[in-house]
């Protein structure tokens, strides 16, 4: 398989879990109604039960993964993720939905962890850093084309195909994977499921300072992101009147995100992936700052909100792609299992911190506005923690 065929078929896999949040947001309201959820907020939990199920099942893949090999467990979870979708389409109810969007969310769990240990198996350094940039080129496409998807879905047929055919891509994926893609675990890198190796593996990846500085600064960055997502729909048809626009709008602010991951590919292994990622996270800071003081004072408008939140997803496509990278360089070694435990501790605190921004939706866009800014803040503490104190260069040691 050639690099762009490589890096086409990694976004796929990575594809499966934002298509399984986006192409669904402009049908909440349809859903709420069919499944008796009364209140716009508790809507919200049809996107967080998927994500809670997603970065719960990733502790579990990275250790199968680096015993069994990559491609029979991302099968095994790409199968989990097409039946659970299928049976999300059919759901009868709201108990049955939450149960199939935690299925589903397992699933696709695997896809995230063994596309990043792939990766890990194949490059390493600022090359991986622009083959993990040059993936969510292709990947946040899908935010981009999912919403107006699932908008264009529900004005021909029911919401249920949505699901029905987010289980036909997880079979065309996996047809794809037979196909192509070769074991890339070296049969000498397997390791035993023991648990002695497991715990050291999940210590070392719980106690490097670089590692766990740059996976919790990726944790509140993703977290603001859900946040916004979570509200997404109630923001631009209740607050902004906007419904109409809604699917163009949340296009326009992806495609800033994919064009600063675009870039971050251009010019990551000429200025390295601290100078990057660095400025863009200070000037994420500024322009969330400027935003919440905005909609502070009562001044946020559509244009506004619009403006400011290209621009924040601008800064955060050049940060997460390398604060990612950052957090794996020094554990390839035990690839499977830091990706699982990165992903675990990113994901579910990510999916904890956008719920909690998400129920505090309130009518007006401060709290998501503030949300953005005060996870930026966090992930700043974090970021120094990393490099003790010093942005922009690299430190020595653990």
């Amino acid at each position: 398989m050639g690099f762009r065929q490589f890096v086409a078929l990694m976004a796929a896999l990575m594809a499966t879990n934002a298509l399984a949040i986006d192409s669904m947001l402009p049908a909440l309201p349809e859903i709420g109604d069919a499944l008796g959820i009364t209140s716009a907020n508790d809507r919200q939990w049809v996107i967080t039960s998927y994500l809670l199920g997603f970065g719960a099942a990733q502790i579990i893949y990275g250790t199968l993964a680096d015993r069994f090999g990559r491609r029979p467990i991302l099968l095994g979870g790409l199968a989990i993720y097409a039946l659970a979708s299928l049976a999300a389409a059919f759901a009868p109810d709201f108990t049955t939905m939450m149960i199939a969007r935690v299925v589903q969310g397992i699933g696709a769990a695997g896809t995230r962890v063994l596309a990043v240990s792939i990766v890990r198996d194949t490059y390493s350094g600022r090359q991986m850093a622009r083959v993990m940039s040059l993936t969510f080129i292709v990947f946040l496409a899908v935010p981009i084309l999912a919403p107006s998807i699932g908008q264009a879905i529900v004005l021909v047929a029911p919401w249920r195909w949505i699901f029905i055919l987010l289980g036909l891509f997880g079979v065309v994926v996996s047809a794809w994977v037979i196909a192509k893609l070769p074991e890339t675990l070296h049969a000498d890198d397997r390791s035993p499921i023991e648990v002695k190796p497991i715990l050291a593996a999940f210590r070392l990846c719980l106690t490097l300072r670089v590692p766990v500085g740059y996976m919790l600064a990726m944790t509140f960055m993703v977290g603001g992101l859900f946040g916004f997502i979570n509200a997404a729909q109630q923001l631009f048809v209740d607050v902004f009147k906007a419904g109409d626009i809604f699917t163009v709008i949340f296009a326009v602010v992806a495609g800033f995100m994919a064009l600063a991951s675009f870039l971050n590919s251009k010019i990551v292994e000429r200025f390295g992936m601290r100078r990057v990622s660095h400025g863009a996270l200070l000037g994420y800071l500024t322009v969330t700052a400027l935003h919440a003081l905005v909609a502070f004072t009562g001044h946020e408008t559509l244009w506004t909100f619009s403006l400011f939140q290209c621009a924040t997803m601008f800064c955060f496509g050049l940060m997460v792609s390398n604060f990612g990278a950052m957090a794996m360089d020094p554990l390839g070694h035990v690839a499977g299992t830091a990706s699982s435990v990165q992903g675990f501790v990113s994901t579910v605190g990510a999916a904890l911190i956008g719920f909690w921004i998400g129920q505090h939706f309130d009518g007006t866009a401060l709290p998501i506005v503030a949300g953005f800014a005060v996870c930026g803040w966090l992930a700043l503490a974090m970021v120094l923690v990393a490099e003790r104190g010093k942005l922009f260069r690299p430190q020595k040691g653990p």
